[in-house]
């Protein structure tokens, strides 16, 4: 089979919006390609998202503030349509500390330099007069779906949210006949993509490409896999996102891990027992009881 040359064409472009036209391809690869880049467009694009809430004076979502015209339930629906673009590997962090009488926005969320709102017009509340707002809010990183299961800690006032971090809200695609000389058996993929303005259409199908390029190259030149290599310690799951104080460390010496920068497990078994040592209010019998604490959870410190 000869290398297929064919190209693919904007034909229509908005806000969000754009419809792309690949042709001329052989008959059923129209099928093949269409399907493919739906499947990673919807699922596998890296994106961002709200995790969890903390609200002060809130102890669970079923609960109202007083003096806000919404419920908590709805206030966390609210947030949960801000779109946000971040691409660090550990949570980044924002908050609202707003006093009524005011309609609160997304673009009130005060964030880290490294955050963006795509919808910063998105109203998430309305204070009355003399109601005030403070809340503290967990942006994460992923793909696809994430459940608020996974980020349950039962910590009394830390709300954990549903995340869809995919950028990509739509796809469609058709296929048409189209004529190469006088065969006209080739197909003209249209395809339809939606974003949240977090990343353009156009990018978002050149990243959905190059994730399905390295799974076929995995297949033509394949990467020795090492079957006995453990779990990498960056793939700890909801274990790696608790805070130190979860996993029941002495007040003090979970207090000196946070002054010193280790907040969550994750952090804790990245850091090498050396560098604990020297933490300030920490020392070797301090350190056992962190080793001993990570042990419980089938964990250690790095070497």
């Amino acid at each position: 089979m000869q290398e297929p040359i064919f190209e693919t064409k904007i034909e229509e472009q908005k806000e969000n919006y754009a419809k792309f036209v690949i042709t001329p391809l052989e008959q059923g690869y129209g099928n093949t390609l269409g399907n493919s880049l739906r499947r990673v467009l919807l699922t596998s694009l890296p994106g961002a998202a709200i995790t969890t809430v903390r609200i002060a004076g809130v102890r669970h979502q079923f609960s109202t503030l007083k003096g806000m015209r919404e419920d908590i339930v709805e206030f966390l629906l609210n947030l949960k349509k801000v779109r946000v673009s971040y691409e660090g590997d550990k949570p980044a962090k924002a908050s609202i500390s707003i006093k009524g009488p005011k309609e609160i926005k997304a673009s009130d969320l005060e964030l880290d330099p490294s955050v963006k709102v795509a919808n910063p017009e998105l109203t998430l509340a309305f204070l009355n007069d003399g109601a005030k707002l403070d809340a503290k809010i967990e942006i994460e990183s992923g793909s696809g779906y994430s459940p608020a299961e996974d980020r349950k800690t039962g910590e009394i006032g830390l709300i954990p949210l549903d995340a869809t971090f995919s950028p990509v809200v739509r796809v469609n695609y058709k296929i048409e006949e189209t004529r190469v000389g006088r065969l006209t058996n080739y197909d003209k993929l249209i395809l339809e993509l939606w974003t949240d303005g977090t990343v353009s259409a156009k990018d978002a199908l050149s990243k959905a490409s190059s994730i399905l390029l390295a799974y076929f190259n995995q297949i033509v030149n394949p990467k020795k896999v090492d079957k006995e290599k453990k779990v990498e310690k960056d793939d700890l799951g909801p274990t790696g996102k608790l805070s130190v104080e979860e996993i029941n460390l002495p007040t003090r010496v979970a207090n000196a891990l946070v002054k010193a920068g280790y907040e969550t497990v994750e952090d804790l078994v990245k850091a090498k027992r050396s560098e604990l040592v020297k933490v300030r209010n920490l020392g070797e019998k301090s350190v056992k009881i962190i080793e001993a604490a990570l042990g419980e959870k089938e964990l250690k410190l790095s070497e």
